[in-house]
């Protein structure tokens, strides 16, 4: 497979869960109904938690910011008609680290959700994209 190229196999179980997973990873189970697993929205959060997130890490090392914990909560609030699809995400990150403050912080962030995350980017261009930072 081109390195350009992102792969998955999603398998129905019953109702409406489903396993996905990428080719020789483990399965990923995702519930429709969010019972036993989390929905596919939930999962959109997830990806897009995880895809700044590791920018931020990346960033911050280069920044020599010793990172000891990172957390990213997101709240997407989305329409009531369907498409239920995101209107606005809102990120707020907690991190702990020594050499960490808010200007650094800030621009790890910033650099992630405006140039490099991949997750981001592939949203519509409408949704509003705030955060918050706390650093600890």
């Amino acid at each position: 497979m081109a390195a350009n190229v992102a792969e998955i196999t999603m398998r129905w179980r019953e109702a409406l869960e489903f396993d996905a997973q990428g080719p020789g990873r483990p399965p990923v189970v995702v519930d429709g109904n969010s019972v036993v697993a989390a929905s596919p929205v939930e999962l959109l959060l997830v990806a897009a938690a995880t895809c700044t997130a590791s920018d931020v890490v990346l960033i911050l090392q280069k920044q020599r910011v010793a990172l000891r914990g990172l957390e990213v909560q997101v709240q997407g609030t989305r329409r009531t008609e369907q498409p239920r699809r995101f209107l606005a995400l809102h990120f707020v990150f907690t991190l702990t680290g020594d050499g960490a403050d808010e200007g650094k912080a800030r621009r790890a962030i910033d650099l992630s959700l405006e140039k490099y995350c991949s997750v981001v980017a592939s949203l519509a261009s409408d949704i509003r994209i705030t955060y918050d930072v706390a650093l600890r």
